[in-house]
């Protein structure tokens, strides 16, 4: 864990010094001379963002120009995890290195458990300046958490557009997202006119109004927003990184979690339109179970989302060229990657259903080495848990012990990777601190990927198993649980002796 006491207590008393001089001061008490030349750490994420909706990875939509074009010098891994299906597991595992059950972090707008508060990617890189900030409000409860550890955690609200919500989230600085969403019933207009006020809602609402009348025509669908506020832009939080990033004490370990492309999609003037009428037909696949939608908005929804990854790639291409150009790129390892995917499919939209398909749980993951101008594809599968012992490795700190994910290839040789299992799950129905008796589990070993879910109303009795090949049926259409028992036995008896394990400290 970080020295608290010399870096906190420096910061104070930095503030009475002339501008300038403060970092200077702050590398010498920090960081000791060292051999060679300490390297930065910066982690991108974009929200919601699906490898299945990635041109890189084969999608017939040119979704990622950019990002095609620049991971020519990138290590691409190809089959890469997320640890749960939305913001909170999949940040939370991200930035902890460990699997939701243990971090506990998997209800809605969750916390880590207690021991996690301290173990994570800012106290593991104890050596860098953390530095963070994240639109998304789940995903900055968890920030806070680990505040501890974070040299300078950026508002959430600074690069947001100011708006009345913004204020009482200020007020109850604990509770923001439920403060938000009541205000936001008091003040908002619904699509029949009606509201809980409509003094306040008429006069909010001109307010608001004129805060984003420039911006209107850039983003013809509405501002991105996170609902909770009236809008942000990925220009202004690029332009506002940057200066951060060419201003902090270095080393540094970046940690920048973007809303985008997460619902609802408003790209920008740019991208409207940019896929319609393309004449792309995804594959057919059946209604699910767990649907949620009908099958009439999958293709308009999913058209919508492509354009709005468009503006991603775009923001990510001129962040790369400014990094490139500060000379920051020379001494900094970039991770580009996301917390969870989306999908559009088996007449479900989004991610708030309870399966683990693989656009939800396979997502992004591009490493930007300093130095290297050539890349490298990665189809090993790989896990969110296995960036930050990765992050130690590369950067020179040590590895922290309580990590359950390995060292990503080609950072450790293919011998000392060991054979193993990874999991991803969802389990929101479930109690925080008891026995899993209701959730959604997948395990993924030697290209099979079994399903398991249990304990809901669709999947009575001992639950619904499905097991798919995944070098052979990526788009997971044909479920092979019958017609290979044996492996379908011998997964499902792995999962469940890991589930007991993790159980044991809940009974």
């Amino acid at each position: 864990m970080k020295n608290q006491f010399n870096r906190r207590d420096f910061l104070k008393l930095a503030s009475l010094l002339p501008l300038g001089m403060a970092p200077r001061l702050l590398r010498s008490v920090n960081n000791p001379p060292q051999q060679g030349k300490p390297q930065n750490v910066l982690v991108i994420v974009f929200d919601a963002w699906s490898a299945y909706n990635v041109s890189l990875y084969g999608y017939p939509r040119n979704t990622t120009p950019n990002i095609d074009r620049l991971a020519s010098r990138a290590i691409r891994y190809h089959n890469h995890f997320a640890g749960g299906s939305f913001t909170t597991p999949g940040t939370a595992s991200l930035l902890t290195g460990v699997l939701p059950w243990t971090h506990r972090a998997f209800d809605l707008n969750g916390k880590v458990a207690k021991p996690f508060v301290s173990r994570n990617f800012f106290s593991a890189l104890q050596n860098h300046y953390g530095i963070a900030y994240t639109h998304n409000s789940w995903a900055n409860t968890l920030l806070r958490q680990f505040s501890q550890d974070i040299d300078e955690l950026i508002p959430r609200e600074l690069l947001m557009i100011p708006s009345t919500n913004t204020f009482i989230t200020r007020l109850f600085t604990r509770d923001d997202d439920t403060s938000a969403v009541s205000w936001e019933r008091n003040t908002h207009l619904s699509d029949d006119g009606s509201a809980y006020s409509l003094f306040l809602s008429g006069l909010i609402e001109n307010l608001q109004e004129k805060k984003i009348e420039d911006l209107k025509p850039l983003f013809p669908r509405g501002l991105p927003t996170s609902k909770s506020d009236i809008g942000f832009t990925l220009e202004r939080a690029r332009e506002y990184m940057l200066g951060r990033l060419t201003s902090i004490p270095q080393p540094f370990a970046g940690y920048f979690h973007f809303l985008p492309p997460h619902n609802p999609y408003n790209t920008s003037q740019k991208f409207i339109n940019y896929f319609n009428e393309d004449g792309f037909l995804p594959i057919h696949k059946p209604r699910d179970i767990f649907a949620t939608s009908q099958k009439s908005t999958l293709q308009n929804d999913r058209r919508l989302y492509d354009e709005f990854v468009l503006y991603c790639d775009d923001e990510f291409g001129k962040l790369y060229n400014s990094l490139e150009k500060s000379g920051l790129l020379e001494n900094t390892w970039l991770v580009l990657t996301s917390d969870h995917g989306e999908m559009f499919e088996r007449d479900i939209i989004g991610h708030i259903s309870d399966v683990l398909y693989q656009p939800v749980v396979r997502v992004p993951l591009l490493i930007f080495e300093p130095g290297r101008t050539t890349g490298m594809d990665v189809h090993d599968y790989t896990s969110a848990i296995d960036v930050l012992p990765t992050l130690a490795h590369v950067s020179g700190e040590p590895i922290p012990e309580w990590s359950e994910g390995i060292i990503l290839p080609p950072f450790a040789r293919q011998s000392q990777i060991p054979e193993r299992s990874l999991y991803a799950l969802r389990a929101v129905k479930n109690g925080k601190y008891a026995p899993f008796t209701i959730g959604s589990f997948i395990q993924v070993r030697g290209g099979y990927k079994l399903h398991y879910y249990f304990g809901y109303s669709q999947t009575p009795g001992d639950g619904l198993v499905r097991l798919y090949d995944l070098n052979s049926d990526p788009e997971e259409m044909n479920d092979l649980a019958a017609l290979k028992p044996e492996t379908t036995a011998e997964l499902l008896h792995e999962l469940k002796a890991k589930l007991k394990l993790v159980n044991e400290p809940y009974l």
